[in-house]
């Protein structure tokens, strides 16, 4: 029997270990290959061509969300399994855009998780139940704009962090980035915040979104 090739992409190494342990318990699947960073799990992938990667969204260097928008311009044949703690349908309407095959909370059952790396790697897709509204009316097209904002001009500098928080990069990540010290980032962060009404990293998320920032390759990071 040919088995499912799998690649884990985590930055917890004892997630990673449980998973693997899971995954190789089962007689049709095999984890050939793990990531601790974006970087790590985009570079791997398109290098061992995994049936399946499953991938977190929370990684340094590269967001969950960038790798799988990578992997589909790369190599489209590798299905996309996300598995994540987020349950805000605008993660699953950026993966459903990046042709992600599925999106499992790791609150989930092992055998739920089970059953979706079988049924991505076999063509088909898995959405956790909870989710499976904002699916709907992704493929539909019936997105909603959310709640508008009179929004005020940002200063470009603003805007940039703007962009890159809304990415999945840490304060450290963005002063690097920008040649910022991370007490500057923090300073422009609670004047954007402040200017549009954003109090959480989802609700940037939302607006960077509204906006087209989470399309295709962050245009102040090259990979």
């Amino acid at each position: 029997m040919k088995k499912i090739r799998v690649l884990l992409a985590d930055d917890h190494a004892l997630m990673r270990e449980a998973l693997a342990l899971l995954l190789n318990s089962q007689h049709d699947v095999d984890v050939i290959a793990e990531a601790a960073n974006g970087r790590d799990a985009w570079q791997k992938a398109r290098s061992l061509k995994p049936d399946v990667v499953v991938l977190d969204l929370s990684m340094p260097e590269m967001s969950g969300l960038r790798v799988a928008q990578a992997l589909q311009r790369d190599c489209p044949k590798v299905k996309v399994l996300a598995l994540t703690m987020h349950e805000d349908e605008i993660y699953v309407r950026e993966l459903v855009r990046a042709k992600a095959a599925g999106y499992v909370l790791k609150r989930t059952a092992s055998e739920e998780l089970l059953r979706a790396v079988r049924n991505v790697a076999s063509g088909g897709v898995h959405f956790d139940p909870a989710l499976v509204t904002a699916v709907f009316v992704e493929k539909l097209g019936k997105l909603t704009a959310q709640g508008k904002r009179p929004a005020r001009r940002l200063s470009r500098r603003e805007e940039a962090v703007l962009r890159l928080a809304a990415w999945g990069f840490t304060n450290k990540e963005i002063a690097k980035k920008l040649s910022l010290s991370s007490r500057t980032v923090e300073s422009h962060k609670f004047r954007f915040g402040r200017k549009l009404g954003l109090r959480s990293r989802s609700e940037m998320v939302r607006y960077a979104s509204r906006r087209g920032w989470l399309i295709g390759q962050d245009p102040l990071c090259s990979d």
